[in-house]
């Protein structure tokens, strides 16, 4: 399965972006997919995650501001971002795990630069 992530690019603080990541092949309802961001100089660290299931989960840092959502019939999971604050520039990846066909994979990364 590949990843392909869009929608990143440079938005003022206080503003909004949506990414999106579409999966090639396989689909949703087979993985768990996480949103992940990774700063300059920083850790990649875990932004948010939905599960086959369709639950959900967000960081501390982005909740209440970012929502994970999935669209089964267009194989793709959104981020959708607002409030967007300067510390929230990186680059976003889409990861993807799935026991039963046994891949975890990456997308290839958007840059989401956040202006103050």
């Amino acid at each position: 399965v590949q990843l392909v992530e869009s929608g990143g690019g440079l938005v003022q603080a206080g503003g909004s972006q949506r990414l999106s990541c579409a999966a090639s092949e396989e689909s949703l309802t087979i993985m768990s997919m996480d949103w992940y961001r990774q700063a300059p100089g920083k850790q990649r660290e875990l932004v948010a995650s939905i599960t086959r299931s369709g639950q959900v989960t967000h960081a501390d840092s982005v909740k209440g501001r970012f929502t994970i959502s999935r669209d089964d019939a267009k194989n793709t999971i959104y981020l959708q971002m607002n409030g967007l604050k300067p510390e929230d520039t990186g680059v976003y990846y889409c990861h993807a795990t799935s026991l039963i066909r046994g891949f975890d994979v990456w997308g290839q990364g958007t840059q989401v630069t956040v202006s103050s």
